[in-house]
């Protein structure tokens, strides 16, 4: 189950497919050769398809390659069915608190399979997609719902703010002074 876990929870962070997505995945769904991809069909019965890495791809042939694995469901429960919402959140919930061993920060985080498509989102952005090509990799209605990602993303603000800074003069991140905090504290 160790390996079904580590595809699946890769598969999330890689597609940011909502948590029914994920566990509607059926083998016939993935297409793992040149030009690698998944298919699924999501909210509203829209289909799309998403590109996978080579990453994810090795970590879902590891995966098939199990003795027992069938066509049908890609990430079965341990009666073969569908896993639930409610067990994909406990087996991140578990993977989440054993990497905050290694990772201290994390335990007092709530990550969600949500979170996972936050980050997928928030990775795309950073790495200079476009919000509409982001809006149709997550499926959203509208690039609208995609805004909220530019809002979240404070590193981008302060590129577009550095970009806008007079020429000549030195870019900085304003810190405001010991007084002006201590003025604010007492308001």
């Amino acid at each position: 189950m160790g390996r079904r876990d580590r595809a699946l929870l890769t598969l999330a962070a890689q597609t940011g497919l909502r948590v029914s997505e994920l566990t509607n995945l059926r083998r016939s769904d993935l297409h793992l050769g040149p030009g690698a991809f998944l298919h699924c069909t999501g909210k509203g019965r829209k289909e799309r398809c998403t590109p996978l890495t080579r990453r994810t791809v090795a970590i879902l042939r590891a995966w098939l390659a199990q003795p027992g694995r069938d066509d049908g469901i890609l990430f079965p429960s341990l009666h073969g069915g569908p896993l639930s919402a409610d067990a994909v959140q406990l087996l991140l919930r578990k993977y989440t608190a054993a990497a905050a061993t290694h990772q201290p920060t994390l335990a007092n985080k709530t990550v969600t399979p949500h979170v996972l498509r936050h980050t997928c989102a928030m990775n795309l952005l950073q790495h200079g997609v476009d919000t509409s090509v982001i809006a149709l990799w997550l499926g959203h209605e509208s690039v609208q719902t995609t805004q909220i990602y530019l809002h979240a993303d404070m590193t981008m603000k302060e590129r577009a703010l550095a970009l806008a800074a007079p020429q000549g003069v030195k870019r900085s991140r304003y810190r405001p002074t010991d007084e002006l905090l201590a003025f604010l504290a007492g308001r």
